[in-house]
């Protein structure tokens, strides 16, 4: 396999990949908290598991929706801050105000009651969320034109967005804390606060401190296509919705995303079916009910998981640059598998401290997946404009997010679907051993499966790194190296 060396007008300031790294911080804080504190709604309402589910699979249904059409519009935008940072800056701030807005729960309502006050909230708050998140991802994917300075950024960023990870295991103990709240509902209250604030500082950092490499190329794309539009109104916005359409459907077409996207798919949401399930294996499998205990070993497990990933990105990174990212993903993927399987020995009453041996292995699927896919899809961008003559980085960057929101929903509302099949009542408090039994089941075996697919999709992949040198090649000399 042919190396290139990386110029150096294409590399990064390492404090513009920290800069752009916070953004990621901010992605996977949004994303981790939203996904665990819904176990309120279960443990401090009362509310049943199911409609638990869809809570977070129906907003995220919609979520897939606005994400490709955030992603054309970001594309298409043509301002002097760029097309990407002022919805970075907006969409920072009002995604905090509501989620803290979103966990203000009302005492002694029905559960009809706050399964609507909870499905409207969320879906005003992924709207303002979409609006951080595509425009964020979009710009990684045009920061540099190298293809190992790519995998550097991604790696940088995800190390940053870590951290997330780290603190986030613990939100379910702190949420109980007697010393600051009445309860686990005004803890998700107090907590949603919290989360809000830093989502706001930080989150805007991306929009203030960084700048566009590809501002004036989209500019020039769009004074060009300005000169044939039409001049009402009416055909202005019907030319827009066939852009959009014609661009999404074309964007599918494209192989090495398509295999990008269902290797995603598998491995990410091939967890999230069974991430709520593993809380409850650990209450009332390793803990026996006990769910604050259940709750202080999940938030060592989950830190433990994180900080692991802290040094995995670091040898991801590494690795990629010398066997390539498509190698590299299969690999820590296959690793992962392990962790999962080793959980249906590892889990055990009488040594709750083993939990903690399959952490690190299922790490390594996840630093691999957020480090490389990122990278890949930044390659998959530079393939498609070779075709398309168009820079669609938003609309690549969306439709990724789409499939895997899309697959998340689904995986989350089976999820709570699941839970009910395994016989689980959280009235009963101590569970049957076939309800216990079942649970550890999908908890280990299904991310295996998953997983051992998504290697099958990551081995097609043909963006190697000759491929991705060729088609730079090409398309500095059809537009330039600006």
């Amino acid at each position: 396999m042919q190396h290139y060396e990386t110029k150096p007008e294409d590399r990064i300031p390492f404090l513009g990949k920290i800069i752009y790294g916070l953004g990621g911080f901010v992605n996977n804080l949004l994303a981790y908290a939203i996904g665990s504190m819904v176990i309120v709604l279960n443990l401090g309402l009362g509310m049943n598991p199911a409609l638990v589910g869809l809570l977070g699979a129906l907003p995220r249904l919609t979520d897939s929706i606005t994400d490709p059409i955030m992603g054309y519009i970001s594309d298409n935008t043509r301002s002097r801050w760029g097309r990407r940072r002022p919805y970075i800056f907006c969409g920072a701030i009002l995604s905090g105000l509501c989620f803290a807005l979103l966990w203000q729960l009302p005492r002694g309502e029905s559960e009809s009651y706050y399964f609507w006050y909870f499905l409207i909230g969320s879906l005003i708050f992924y709207l303002a969320y979409t609006m951080f998140a595509t425009p964020w991802v979009a710009f990684g994917y045009e920061m540099t034109p190298d293809y190992h300075e790519r995998t550097r950024l991604m790696g940088t960023q995800n190390f940053i967005a870590q951290l997330a990870y780290v603190i986030g295991p613990w939100f379910l103990l702190f949420m109980q804390n007697e010393n600051y709240f009445d309860d686990m509902v005004d803890g998700a209250a107090g907590l949603s606060i919290l989360i809000a604030a830093a989502v706001i500082v930080i989150g805007v950092t991306p929009a203030l401190f960084l700048r566009e490499r590809l501002q004036d190329i989209a500019s020039q794309e769009a004074e060009s296509s300005h000169q044939h539009e039409p001049s009402s109104m009416g055909k202005i916005i019907m030319a827009n919705m066939r852009d959009f359409f014609s661009g999404f459907w074309e964007a599918l077409k494209v192989k090495p995303f398509l295999k990008l996207c269902l290797a995603t798919f598998l491995i990410f949401n091939g967890f999230i079916l069974v991430a709520s399930l593993q809380a409850y294996v650990v209450i009332y499998y390793v803990f026996n009910g006990d769910t604050l205990a259940g709750a202080e070993y999940a938030g060592y497990e989950g830190s433990l998981r994180a900080i692991s990933t802290f040094g995995i990105i670091v040898l991801i990174t590494w690795l990629a640059t010398r066997i390539g990212k498509r190698r590299t993903l299969m690999l820590t993927t296959a690793v992962s598998m392990v962790g999962y399987a080793s959980k249906w020995f590892l889990y055990n009453p009488e040594m709750p401290w083993l939990i903690m041996i399959p952490a690190p292995l299922i790490a390594f699927g996840f630093g691999g997946l957020f480090t490389l896919a990122p990278a890949m899809m930044a390659d998959v961008v530079d393939y498609d404009e070779t075709t398309s003559h168009e820079r669609r980085e938003g609309m690549f960057g969306s439709i990724f997010w789409w499939v895997v929101k899309l697959g998340q929903a689904v995986a989350i509302a089976g999820g709570g679907l699941i839970l009910n099949a395994t016989g689980f009542d959280v009235d009963l408090g101590e569970q049957s051993s076939q309800t216990i039994h079942t649970m550890r089941l999908f908890d280990a075996f299904v991310p295996v499966v998953t997983s051992a697919i998504a290697i099958w999709a990551i081995w097609s992949f043909s963006l190697t790194e000759e491929k991705a040198h060729e088609i730079r090649a090409q398309l500095e000399k059809t537009r330039g190296t600006a």
